[in-house]
């Protein structure tokens, strides 16, 4: 990945927190990882444990950057999710996973979505 893109990816995941916190929602931890993945954010909203996969991108022009979150990235993020639940033992913890998508476009205009529940754990 280039430079240009993890900075706009750096920029996408600060706004997503900023934007979250606006939402109550409560910061628990970013850019957790374990030997399955990573997920972008994790955090405490309306008694659910939600975590949160941030896309950004600077145009819209083929797809919302929620789009990108693929069956295949949501089987990896649910299976770090449930690592991340038993190794601190929150099996019981309402869960959710959101998307938060961004656009920064060429004018430095910003836009953020959240999509709650965007997938579901069917395991």
């Amino acid at each position: 990945m280039s430079n240009s893109r993890k900075e706009l990816g750096r920029r996408g995941e600060k706004l997503a927190i900023d934007y979250l916190k606006k939402k109550k929602y409560r910061i628990v931890c970013c850019n957790y990882s374990n030997k399955l993945g990573e997920i972008d954010i994790i955090a405490l909203n309306s008694g659910d444990l939600v975590f949160v996969e941030v896309k950004t991108r600077s145009t819209s022009a083929f797809g919302s950057p929620a789009e990108a979150v693929t069956l295949r990235k949501q089987h990896q993020i649910i299976k770090v999710a449930q690592l991340y639940l038993q190794d601190k033992k929150f099996e019981e913890s309402s869960v959710r996973f959101d998307v938060v998508s961004v656009i920064i476009d060429k004018q430095n205009q910003q836009f953020i979505e959240i999509i709650r529940n965007a997938f579901e754990d069917c395991g």
